[in-house]
């Protein structure tokens, strides 16, 4: 997965290193496969792939890894990212 560097990419980069201090972390702006759907914006920034691991997140469920990345994010998610497909372990 190529890493994107956009504004909002950098922001989620930032939260997710503080919040999980992740071995790997990988962030993909998807918004351009998007375009014309729910929540896509002319700017992009909107719909991302996050692939992350974490020791922090490996000892939790699948869906609760997914909710502390989720919450992790709020903020963004409060701003206008709209989708977020995640790898998470």
């Amino acid at each position: 997965m190529p890493q994107e560097l956009t504004k909002r990419a950098d922001r989620m980069r930032a939260l997710l290193d503080r919040a999980f201090a992740p071995s790997i972390l990988e962030i993909e702006d998807q918004s351009h496969l998007h375009h014309g759907h729910a929540g896509a914006a002319p700017g992009g920034e909107t719909h991302y792939a996050v692939r992350i691991r974490s020791s922090l997140l490996s000892p939790l469920s699948r869906v609760a890894r997914h909710r502390a990345v989720n919450e992790a994010l709020r903020g963004e998610f409060a701003q206008g990212l709209h989708a977020l497909a995640l790898d998470v372990g």
